[in-house]
């Protein structure tokens, strides 16, 4: 047996999960699926025997656990995965293929929901850094830039609000 994550997050899905995490190891690197488990015969009773149940997979290194539980939950914007970006180039990436077929409704201030209705924040590297600058005036410029950002953020822009 392998060494186990300490946390891993678990994603409830109501039947997509192997189709999810296929599509999220396809946008990043150093990812795999590692394991599939189906229902057998003690099963949910919304869920037939050989029914995808789990799929364990990494996401860049990151271990997750997809589950088809049935439709009793939904994702909701409490929970997001937050994708650090060095370059636009990157940012762009990102945002491209995890927006495609998602919720355009959901899209604001790098916020996204992708078509699983899994919720991402696509941001820059430095966002944090810049927005809590020591000096106050500098963190405020960049944040009131991003609040303009109606949907995916624009690295160059925020950059020239912090160094204005």
């Amino acid at each position: 047996m392998g060494s186990i994550q300490k946390i891993t997050t678990n994603l409830w899905f109501n039947d997509e999960a192997e189709e999810a995490a296929k599509f999220y190891v396809s946008i990043f690197n150093n990812s795999s699926i590692n394991r599939i488990t189906r229902y057998g015969k003690n099963r949910n009773k919304s869920m037939s025997e050989g029914k995808v149940m789990t799929v364990e997979f990494e996401l860049d290194g990151q271990h997750f656990v997809a589950l088809n539980g049935g439709p009793r939950y939904k994702f909701s914007e409490a929970i997001s995965f937050i994708v650090n970006c060095d370059t636009q180039e990157e940012l762009d990436f990102y945002w491209e293929r995890l927006s495609e077929g998602g919720d355009p409704k959901a899209q604001v201030c790098g916020w996204l929901k992708d078509t699983y209705g899994v919720s991402w924040q696509i941001v820059p590297s430095t966002l944090n850094d810049m927005i809590n600058d020591a000096n106050p005036d500098k963190a405020e410029r960049v944040m009131n830039a991003l609040l303009q950002m109606k949907a995916k953020l624009n690295i160059n822009q925020l950059t020239k609000a912090y160094e204005e």
